[in-house]
């Protein structure tokens, strides 16, 4: 038996908040599976002093196992560690940085499914109702650039005439810029997508359901629902994978559409494409994720278990999608 490979796992948490916290309990994940699958590795934090990546580079280890989201709290910068990784010639998992900048910046991701004719809401920048159509009634105001429902809350949604105060408010209130984009009132869907031997395969569709919320309150994914256990918006928002047999018509567009999200952005390894379905059955395109939570208890590794795939099975797939990536630009 020869030497173990090596592996950094790369993450940017520093900010005590349990969005940045479960960056850390992915980190110990992956670290936990790679040691499953006969690899040794170390955790390393990044921040805005990018010389550790230096110091990686004169230890060469087999494989950085990118899982940066943001540095020193900023999203917008979560792009610059798999850039510098490019530059350093150090092989890592996931996403080019051109993917990770492309899906990060909202409103670009926006502008390039739209050119792509792929569906996605109407948004705006400014608020400005003459941008966001005459049939837009109420928008969702949310940043730009970050993740994890950072900012957003039941107040989020708004009626399209105070779009353009709400996105100053959220600014002034959380830094960073905002947008407003028309508010699908409707059904939410979340689709992974796990490298295999032959490109991309759609793992089980998720939807997420909203019981018995009060007529008052909107149905989204707020930071609420995601982070804050024993919330109302917590506790009310099960995620389902049983669908009545009238939706496989719905369920093969998701995955269709899933698909050709990911090829667009040219997402590699893993990612998630988040979905709304109107009352007319449309399915919108919210987002592309091209770095999901890999947390054991967050919905890629639920969706994995429904496909009877392990954590050390999305791990171990991860890592063989960079290997013939780093085997591919060699040949």
């Amino acid at each position: 038996m020869g030497p173990k490979r090596t592996a950094a796992i790369l993450h940017g948490a520093a900010i005590d908040r349990p969005d940045e916290a479960d960056t850390i309990v992915q980190a110990e994940t992956v670290s936990r599976m790679l040691g499953r699958l006969g690899w040794t590795s170390e955790i390393v934090a990044v921040g805005l002093d990018l010389a550790v990546l230096d110091r990686l580079r004169r230890r060469r280890p087999d494989m950085v196992f990118n899982l940066v989201e943001a540095l020193d709290g900023d999203g917008r910068l979560a792009h610059v560690v798999p850039a510098a990784l490019e530059h350093l010639g150090i092989p890592f998992t996931g996403s080019s940085a051109r993917a990770i900048f492309a899906t990060t910046d909202k409103p670009l991701s926006k502008t390039l499914l739209r050119g792509a004719g792929l569906p996605t809401p109407d948004w705006s920048a400014s608020g400005y109702r003459r941008e966001l159509g005459a049939d837009c009634h109420r928008v969702i105001v949310k940043s730009v650039c970050e993740d994890a429902s950072i900012g957003i809350d039941a107040r989020s949604v708004v009626p399209s005439s105070r779009a353009s105060a709400e996105i100053a408010h959220r600014s002034r209130r959380f830094g960073g810029a905002w947008f407003a984009e028309a508010f699908i009132d409707g059904r939410e869907f979340n689709v992974g997508v796990l490298d295999g031997e032959n490109g991309p395969e759609v793992l089980p569709i998720a939807e997420i359901r909203f019981v018995d919320y009060p007529a008052d309150r909107p149905k989204i994914v707020d930071y609420e629902a995601k982070w804050l256990e024993g919330s109302f918006a917590f506790d009310h928002t099960p995620r389902s994978f049983e669908f009545a047999a009238d939706d496989e018509p719905l369920l093969e567009e998701l995955r269709r559409l899933a698909l050709a999200a990911v090829e667009l952005f040219g997402v590699t390894g893993y990612g998630r494409v988040d979905f709304r379905v109107d009352a007319a059955g449309r399915p919108w395109i919210l987002e592309v994720n091209a770095n999901p939570c890999l947390a054991p208890d967050a919905g890629f590794a639920a969706a994995a278990a429904q496909a009877d795939l392990s954590l050390a099975d999305i791990v171990g797939r991860i890592v063989e999608s960079a290997d013939r990536r780093e085997a591919r630009a060699a040949a």
